[in-house]
């Protein structure tokens, strides 16, 4: 490969700004994904993507899961907080959990578990069906099983079970009615779990997020009402019960600063609560350690102003140096990072199918003669004129002409060929002034907004509300680029749109190093090349939280593991959703279908609209047709 081509790919795309060494470009110009941060050993996506279509005859989209990279991301963390231990002299452990509600599929969280045995990695859950889950989990002997969320008395029993189990179960109090029912299910049964008390903290996060931390947070115990907690225990003789005080100001906290005040008001709410002869042995600092979705390291809300080892450096100096104020023990640290541990394990392939024209540039133009109206001239003319001295003019021109235009079509003064005409002569004019405003590296809005416009629409074979959720409803960057031709510059400009009949089903904001790119640089597409985008850091949240908007269902998934040679083999294959199964979701059922649609076929058949053979040809395809996929093929 030419090494400037792949340098100004990668400037194009930031992938060595957000991707945290899991990505690169390899000879081929291919999309590589590494096991480990910046590992020798890779797999090549496109090839991957090419046997699952050529030789598995699945079809595209799909989501291609690494569990190696849990491993490394959680061995990362964890080493993080040891090293941070080390240098302050900090005494207490880490204990990981992971939280479920950002990814609670099976193989993901065993996964975490299978990995986190020498850390005594746990799991928190906060409904009762995450609950059930991680009761049937084999965790190492030392982890905890945080239970947060509002609880019910059957979320109660059920964490009770996990004690019988042999479970450290943590029951995190939200209000006290919780404690007070904990407490009388602990004295007719004789078992009480481990209790932490979740505080709300004056202290917010920063980013999307920050409303989850503050008075106003929607979880947490005030002051006064953690003093009354310690107070009913001491009462039903259950203090040695508190284990842990917990909070958490927010998810991608995207500001370091906000991470040391957060700490020091926790710790010193510990400090306060050990001095009370109350032996609190963990601090639960919750989640928010971010991902950095843009590369930029600042404090916009795709990004963090931080590495994993200085949230954690940070975190552990400023505990210590409470608790050594305050002369109280250095707790045992709980963490609930699971968006950072989880956001880059996988990657979302979708197909580009089409592209949705802005203009007709593929219809030949008629040619202007003299029975066109004036204000057709005068666009041809400023058309023939345009330079790159009077690209500006002549594009305030043309939009005064297309206005002109358009009343006059209004007035009844042009024919619909001549509004035909006219509009082409615009867009053209559109398209080079751009082209020569990009030439002339114009840095002005106008000619952005324009870019913008004239920007292809790629039809791609997803759907956002089921795959990239959070990209439409909060707007989230996700990093996006092909993956192949990347030995090649991009030439066009592009949105991609998915196949949802909803105009809100696109994707017309992407990262870049220093804005929000509002186009994306893509190959020209030809339909008679397969073209290829993937969708990265997709891992945290977007699963579960994925809709099933016009029952467009799960796209066919496949966990992928790069073996010691470096050779890739697919472990796990799971078949996307069918349109028999999204038939169940929405409740109907498929041989009711079958018979409602075979007695309207008969009906036409009766009427002598539509003969047996079609008749038969027709149930045959309808039949057929439940076993299909939901996306295009």
């Amino acid at each position: 490969m030419n090494s400037a081509t792949v340098d100004d790919v990668l400037r194009i795309y930031g992938l060595e700004n957000w991707g945290a060494g899991y990505f690169s470009i390899n000879r081929n110009g291919h999309l590589a994904v590494h096991p480990e941060k910046e590992d020798a050993r890779t797999a090549d996506v496109y090839e991957l993507v090419r046997e699952l279509i050529d030789q598995r005859k699945l079809a595209p989209p799909f989501l291609l899961r690494f569990p190696q990279i849990l491993g490394a991301q959680l061995r990362r963390l964890c080493l993080a907080y040891e090293s941070a231990a080390k240098q302050f002299e900090y005494t207490g452990g880490h204990f990981p959990v992971f939280p479920m509600k950002v990814n609670p599929r099976r193989e993901v969280v065993e996964e975490f578990l299978r990995e986190g045995k020498r850390q005594a990695v746990g799991v928190e859950c906060g409904s009762k069906a995450e609950l059930y889950a991680a009761l049937s989990l084999e965790q190492p002997p030392d982890s905890l099983l945080v239970c947060n969320g509002f609880k019910d008395e059957t979320f109660l029993r059920l964490a009770l079970l996990g004690v019988q189990s042999g479970k450290r179960v943590v029951i995190v109090i939200e209000k006290l009615n919780e404690l007070k029912l904990a407490l009388k299910l602990a004295e007719e049964t004789g078992a009480l779990p481990w209790i932490g008390l979740r505080a709300k903290l004056y202290s917010k996060g920063s980013g999307k997020w920050a409303s989850s931390g503050g008075e106003s947070a929607k979880f947490g115990l005030t002051t006064s009402e953690i003093l009354e907690c310690v107070r009913l225990l001491r009462a039903a003789n259950k203090l040695g019960s508190l284990k842990l005080l917990h909070f958490h100001i927010g998810s991608q906290i995207t500001d370091v600063k906000r991470v040391k005040n957060a700490m020091k008001e926790a710790a010193r709410v510990y400090a306060k609560i050990r001095q009370m002869q109350i032996e609190v042995e963990y601090l639960d600092i919750g989640g928010g350690l971010g991902v950095d979705y843009d590369g930029s390291k600042t404090t916009f809300e795709g990004s963090v102003n931080y590495s994993i080892e200085e949230f954690a450096n940070n975190v552990v100096y400023t505990i210590k140096s409470v608790c050594d104020d305050e002369q109280v023990p250095h707790p045992h640290l709980v963490t609930e990072s699971g968006r950072v541990m989880t956001a880059y394990h996988t990657l979302f392939v979708t197909e580009i199918r089409d592209e949705i024209e802005t203009f007709a540039d593929d219809i030949p133009m008629a040619a202007v003669d003299d029975d066109d109206p004036q204000v057709i001239y005068e666009l041809k003319s400023l058309l023939d004129g345009v330079n790159s001295k009077n690209y500006r003019e002549y594009y305030h021109d043309a939009l005064d002409q297309k206005d002109e235009l358009h009343t006059q079509f209004n007035l009844g003064l042009v024919s619909l060929e001549d509004r035909a005409k006219g509009e082409v002569l615009f867009w053209e004019i559109c398209a080079k002034a751009s082209q020569l405003a990009h030439q002339a590296d114009a840095d002005e809005p106008e000619f952005d907004e324009l870019k913008r416009i004239l920007a292809a629409k790629y039809l791609c074979n997803f759907s956002v509300f089921r795959s990239a959720p959070d990209s439409f409803a909060i707007n989230q960057l996700f990093p996006i680029m092909p993956i192949h031709r990347l030995n090649e510059l991009p030439t066009d400009f592009a949105t991609l749109a998915d196949v949802t009949c909803d105009s809100d089903g696109c994707i017309d904001h992407f990262v870049d190093l220093k804005d929000v790119k509002q186009v994306l640089e893509l190959h020209k597409f030809n339909d008679q090349q397969p073209y290829f985008v993937a969708l990265f850091l997709t891992g945290a949240y977007q699963e579960v939280m994925g809709s099933f908007h016009n029952l467009f269902g799960q796209p066919t998934e496949a966990q992928v593991v790069i073996d010691a040679g470096g050779r890739y083999h697919l472990t796990k294959l799971i078949t996307g959703s069918r349109i028999g199964d999204m038939l169940n979701f929405a409740k109907y059922d498929k041989q009711q279908c079958l018979e409602n649609f075979q007695r309207q076929i008969a009906a036409q058949v009766v009427g002598g609209r539509l003969d047996q053979a079609h008749a038969e040809s027709a149930m045959k395809q309808y039949e057929q047709s439940v076993n299909g996929s939901t996306y295009l093929e």
